[in-house]
C-alpha cells in the first residue's frame, strides 16, 4: 500500500512538474526588465513586454475583489449565523451551481448584461465577470470556516450583552479570519488565470488603458493572443507571460496553504 500511494503521488506530481519545467525552459530566456516595464512593440519589431497586461490584470482582480469578497463574506455570515430556512438551502445550492458553471458561460452572460447595453467592451464588465466567479468560492469557504468557530465563543459574547451583529463581526469572523483569508487567496488565484470570460467582456488592449469604460489588457488575454499569432517574438512573450502567471498562481496557492495550516494549528 505504501508503494501504491507513492506511485499515485508521483503520478500526480509528474504532469505538474513536466508542465512547470517546460514553461521554465521556454519562457525564462524571455524574462527581462523590459518585459515588466514596457508594452508590446508593433508587429515585426523585436522586444517589448507585457507591462500593460500585468497592470490590467491587477486592476481587474482588484475591482473584482471589491465586489466579490464583501458579497461572499456577508453572504456566508448570513448562511452561518442567521440562515436556517429554505432560503439558505437555495442560496447554497445556487452558489454550488455557480461555482461549477464554465467560465465562458459567465463571460457570455456578462456580455449580454453589460457589454451590449454599454455598447462596448470595458474593464468594468471584465471585473464583474471575475467577481461572479469569486463570489461562490469566498461564500462557501467562509461559511465552512465560520461553522468551525466554537459555539461557546458566541455564547460568551452574547452573555456579556454584546449584540449578535457585533458578536458576529468582532468574535466569530475574527476567529475565522485565517481561514477566510485562505478562501480569498484561493478565489484570487482562480480568477487570475481566467481568459474565456475576459474575451467576452474586457476584450484586451495593446496599449495602456486610461478608462474603466474601455477595453483593458490582461495577462491571460495577451498570452492567448500572442500564442496564436504567427510571429516568433510574440510567441516568446507568450511563454514569458505564461511563466509569470504560473509562478504568481503558485505563490498564491502556497500562501493560501500557509494560512490554512496556521488556522488549523490555532
Amino acid at each position: 500500500m505504501t508503494l501504491l500511494m507513492g506511485g499515485a503521488l508521483l503520478a500526480v506530481l509528474f504532469p505538474l512538474g513536466l508542465i512547470f519545467v517546460h514553461i521554465m525552459k521556454m519562457g525564462l530566456s524571455s524574462i527581462s526588465l523590459d518585459f515588466f516595464l514596457h508594452i508590446p512593440r508593433p508587429t515585426g519589431e523585436a522586444g517589448g513586454g507585457m507591462a500593460n497586461g500585468m497592470v490590467g490584470s491587477m486592476v481587474l482582480i482588484g475591482m473584482a475583489s471589491l465586489l466579490g469578497i464583501p458579497v461572499g463574506i456577508f453572504g456566508a455570515i448570513y448562511l452561518s449565523e442567521y440562515g436556517g430556512s429554505r432560503i439558505s438551502t437555495v442560496i447554497r445550492f445556487c452558489a454550488d451551481v455557480l461555482s461549477g458553471i464554465p467560465s465562458i458561460i459567465t463571460g457570455m452572460v456578462v456580455y449580454s448584461m453589460l457589454v451590449v447595453p454599454m455598447k462596448g467592451f470595458s474593464a468594468l464588465a471584465g471585473a464583474f465577470a471575475l467577481a461572479l466567479i469569486m463570489i461562490p468560492i469566498v461564500l462557501r469557504t467562509t461559511e465552512e470556516q465560520l461553522k468551525m468557530v466554537p459555539i461557546s465563543l458566541r455564547e460568551a459574547s452574547l452573555a456579556l450583552g454584546v449584540p449578535l451583529w457585533r458578536t458576529t463581526l468582532k468574535v466569530t469572523l475574527r476567529s475565522a479570519l485565517t481561514g477566510v483569508t485562505t478562501g480569498i487567496l484561493l478565489a484570487i488565484a482562480r480568477v487570475a488565470g481566467e481568459t474565456a470570460p475576459l474575451i467576452f467582456t474586457a476584450l484586451g488592449n495593446q496599449f495602456w488603458s486610461s478608462k474603466l469604460t474601455q477595453p483593458i489588457a490582461a495577462l491571460p488575454l495577451q498570452i492567448f493572443s500572442f500564442a496564436i499569432a504567427p510571429y516568433d517574438d510574440w510567441h516568446r512573450l507568450a511563454w514569458a507571460g505564461a511563466l509569470v502567471l504560473v509562478v504568481t498562481m503558485f505563490a498564491l496557492s502556497l500562501t493560501a496553504r500557509y494560512f490554512g495550516r496556521t488556522g488549523h494549528k490555532n
